[in-house]
């Protein structure tokens, strides 16, 4: 299958923590939108940094069977990145991190055909591998390619805040989507509230910026106002991938209808659509996207 979209950013082992004991499972926000990318369809490729051991191989494994790709110079001599996640009584999670990130450059033949590139999170600010996925959004974005972004962010990994609210504003500059989440929002501009931060990165040049918030859904500013989305009612199982489920239903939507960008009738359809996909994923244990499938049969 030919690459539609090429992801560049961290996969890693999410170890979770619960009453039962751990849990070991593939997680790392980058290469979760890619699987979701793959089982909506897509052929995606990921850039990542995974060790030659066993929960590298489990990485590749998982990636592959999903029906992506995992780019052939992923592998390194440093062991395989960790997030232990301890599950909070909302079914939210918070983190602590093992992880080293350095990645190839990327070449305009990495680029060939490609016609959307996505990254975020620890990817996008933690060094050395952070300078280069900037370098390959302005690439991508020269190139013709969509751009998106999700910060993601980790406050243990991004830096100070100014430092990383720099390299946000950057990326987000390079982007044609940028998707973020309340808490995203909210520590990258705390002074500000929903709609005021989508003002201010749409300022900064992006043509579509999307706000999850969790049980009050989705709200986003397009060329044409603000659009919004109900959530998907569900039994949380937890909220892991969420976003990023989300994120990878809005590339797709992107690659499916280029209205996108230039409709409010095509954007209020992909943000329903995104509401769904992610309310189909905390529906079930860890980053589980569904496929399009399943996706089609929930909104049908």
């Amino acid at each position: 299958m030919d690459t539609d979209v090429l992801v560049v950013g961290e996969a890693l082992i999410d170890i979770v923590t619960g009453e039962d004991g751990d849990r070991e499972l593939v997680g790392g926000s980058p290469a979760n939108v890619a699987v979701g990318l793959a089982r909506q369809g897509h052929g995606t490729r990921l850039l990542t940094r995974v060790g030659d051991d066993e929960r590298g191989r489990r990485i590749a494994e998982q990636i592959g069977r999903s029906g992506a790709r995992l780019d052939e110079r992923s592998f390194s001599g440093e062991p395989t990145s960790t997030a232990r996640a301890r599950l909070r009584a909302d079914g939210s999670a918070e983190y602590d991190f093992a992880i080293t990130w350095d990645v190839p450059a990327i070449a305009a033949d990495d680029l060939r055909g490609v016609r959307a590139v996505h990254t975020g999170s620890i990817a996008l600010f933690l060094e050395p591998g952070g300078a280069a996925v900037l370098e390959a959004l302005r690439a991508a974005r020269t190139a013709g390619a969509i751009v998106s972004v999700d910060p993601n962010i980790r406050p243990a990994l991004v830096g100070d805040h100014a430092a990383a609210l720099a390299r946000f504003g950057d990326a987000a500059a390079s982007a044609d989507l940028v998707k973020l989440s309340d808490e995203d929002a909210h520590w990258l501009y705390p002074d500000l509230d929903d709609e005021e931060v989508l003002d201010e990165i749409a300022a900064l040049g992006p043509r579509l910026v999307v706000l999850t918030r969790g049980a009050e859904g989705l709200l986003a500013r397009g060329p044409h106002g603000l659009v919004e989305a109900a959530p998907l009612v569900v039994t949380v199982a937890d909220t892991i991938g969420a976003g990023d489920a989300a994120m990878a239903s809005l590339v797709s939507s992107a690659l499916d209808d280029d209205r996108l960008f230039t409709s409010p009738d095509a954007l209020e359809a992909a943000l329903r659509r995104a509401a769904v996909t992610a309310g189909i994923t905390v529906s079930r244990a860890g980053a589980n996207p569904p496929t399009r499938a399943e996706v089609d049969a929930r909104l049908g």
